[in-house]
């Protein structure tokens, strides 16, 4: 692996692609033998250590990620059968709270209802630290419940601004398209940019990289993204 990963790394030029010829050099240069994640790396010009520069949203992908996501749901009563006939994985709200605090992770994404979130949110320390605390800036504390799982189903992924000012997001897999990558990653990016907090100053969108689960990493001319990124 450490050959095909050096002789990868060779392809990739010293300078910034734009956007569109980056997602097309990670598929070129895709050398693993399933079906890579493809990621997106923003760093962006704030400090999310002041609760006025965090950057956190969440937007459909057009192609969708090409993962199949398994969705929680805290609901109980009527919301809770809507849950159930939406297509959610797991439904309840004790139950699941109960295996959660013994380890039980097998889960991509919570959905929970405004009334429970007094519960869930005991959660807290252990679904935070892996962005899985539902949130309603997400859509992920709702009482429609229905939407929010056809919207998750049909690819919608969150993205959340960590410690060092960088957000990682999937934008599909090394299977899709260039061109399906390449509108995934200008949503994303599009939604990213329209959530820039009024309090940041200077140049918001510093650097884009883009690669493959096992690629190395290509920097995007930030400039190329088309969305004014000062």
């Amino acid at each position: 692996m450490g050959k095909k990963f050096d002789a990868a790394v060779a392809k990739v030029e010293e300078r910034a692609y734009k956007l569109d010829e980056a997602l097309d050099l990670v598929k070129q240069l895709h050398f693993a033998k399933f079906d890579e994640s493809v990621e997106m790396a923003v760093r962006l010009g704030v400090d999310p250590k002041h609760s006025d520069q965090m950057v956190r949203g969440s937007v459909v992908l057009p192609h969708g990620t090409g993962k199949k996501v398994r969705i929680l749901v805290f609901a109980k009563g009527e919301k809770e059968r809507e849950a159930t006939q939406a297509g959610a994985d797991y439904v309840g709200l004790d139950d699941l709270i109960e295996k959660i605090n013994k380890g039980w992770m097998e889960f991509d994404t919570v959905v929970a209802t405004p009334d429970l979130m007094g519960a869930v949110g005991r959660l807290g320390k252990v679904l935070g630290p892996r962005g899985l605390m539902p949130n309603p800036k997400t859509g992920t504390v709702t009482f429609d419940i229905a939407k929010a799982i056809k919207e998750i189903r049909q690819g919608k992924v969150e993205y959340r601004v960590e410690k060092a000012g960088i957000i990682q997001v999937t934008v599909g897999r090394v299977s899709f398209s260039a061109q399906q990558l390449f509108e995934n990653a200008d949503t994303v990016l599009d939604s990213i940019i329209k959530a820039k907090p009024s309090s940041s100053k200077g140049k918001y969108v510093k650097a884009v990289t883009v690669s493959s689960t096992m690629g190395p990493g290509i920097t995007v001319d930030e400039l190329s993204i088309g969305h004014g990124v000062s």
